[in-house]
């Protein structure tokens, strides 16, 4: 008997919809090739992160309703993002611990949520991909939601590893926060300045011509600062390696 397509919804995220689309394109493919059916629903809105982290309870919980509505129904919420799997799968069960109406839901939606490549490698079972060769000495830094609330560290770098011609170093402090933390980085500029600036040089230092990550926002911000520091180091979403997409797009920060 041939094994039912899982119905897959992909959870875009803001960053990706707005800033890097091609990171959306690879996780589709990436995710068909796990043998997945893959749907986008149009109605999606942001996760709610932003008024979360900043204290806002009541517009965190009406975002989140509406998150809930329209990914009701498939086997799986699949985002290229450990923030906002993150927020999902942690967050929204805790926003509505009071509502015994909608803590249901939160907590079904949070249970068929996950990360994407933590989802190909703990879900699917995917062990390689079929990327075509990539000739880069890279190396990876692990966002700190991924990381700590989701698990995600191991699962990239073994399909990485996959990867012909690729050669992974590892970043010293690759679970250091990169500064960005979302609204972190506009309350304290200053701070966060610092702390992608130590990043940086902690990159430059392994001597990698590419830095990968699984979220977009800590790359948008490691990208500029390389960027102003003059440092000609290529920065990817690890799905845009992972997919064998890195041919058909300038690397972020960069316009072609």
């Amino acid at each position: 008997m041939t094994e039912k397509r899982p119905r897959v919804a992909l959870f875009v995220t803001c960053l990706v919809d707005l800033f890097r689309p091609t990171v959306g394109f690879a996780a589709v493919k990436l995710l068909e090739a796990a043998g997945c059916t893959v749907e986008v629903p149009r109605a999606q809105t942001c996760c709610g992160q932003p008024a979360y982290n900043s204290g806002d309870r009541r517009d965190a919980k009406a975002i989140a309703l509406q998150v809930i509505d329209a990914f009701a129904g498939y086997d799986y919420v699949i985002a290229p993002s450990g923030s906002c799997a993150g927020m999902i799968r942690q967050h929204f069960p805790e926003m509505f611990a009071d509502d015994p109406a909608t803590l249901p839901c939160a907590e079904e939606l949070a249970a068929r949520t996950w990360e994407l490549v933590s989802f190909l490698v703990d879900v699917r079972g995917m062990q390689e991909v079929a990327a075509a060769p990539w000739q880069r000495v890279a190396t990876y830094h692990d966002a700190c939601s991924g990381l700590r609330e989701l698990g995600v560290r191991d699962q990239p770098r073994r399909l990485l590893a996959s990867i012909a011609g690729l050669e992974l170093r590892e970043l010293p402090g690759a679970e250091v926060c990169c500064g960005f933390g979302g609204t972190f980085c506009v309350k304290y500029p200053d701070i966060s300045d610092k702390m992608v600036g130590d990043k940086a040089d902690e990159i430059a230092a392994t001597g990698a011509d590419a830095v990968l990550a699984g979220d977009l926002g800590c790359l948008l911000n490691i990208a500029g600062k390389l960027s102003r520091q003059g440092r000609s180091v290529e920065v990817r979403h690890v799905a845009e390696v992972l997919a064998g997409m890195t041919g058909d797009t300038a690397p972020i920060g960069e316009m072609r």
